[in-house]
């Protein structure tokens, strides 16, 4: 007999994959799709400026490489490099915002 899947929200399989907020496991997912939200987030607000990885780069001082590995996840950023990517890049500012 062929088992059903059961559609289950967003919220209850991350609870079910990486245990409730607090524990290793789900600060280390937590962590990790943060990045993956702001490599997307700087790639959507490059394309939406008409802009190549290495147009950006060179107006923020960095490589195309840099911006590559940031877009996809694959590297760590600096505060203050993001700062600059966004003010002089992109022609924007950064907005900080702490949930605890």
């Amino acid at each position: 007999m062929k088992k059903k899947n059961k559609i289950v929200d967003f919220n209850e399989h991350i609870l079910r994959e990486y245990g409730p907020r607090g524990t290793k496991e789900r600060e280390a997912f937590e962590e990790g799709f943060e990045a993956f939200k702001l490599g997307i987030m700087l790639q959507q607000l490059r394309k939406t400026k008409g802009m190549t990885q290495e147009q950006l780069a060179k107006k923020c001082g960095t490589t195309k490489n840099y911006i590559s590995r940031i877009e996809n996840n694959a590297s760590d950023i600096r505060l203050s490099t993001l700062m600059r990517i966004i003010r002089d890049g992109l022609g924007g500012h950064l907005k900080l915002n702490v949930e605890l």
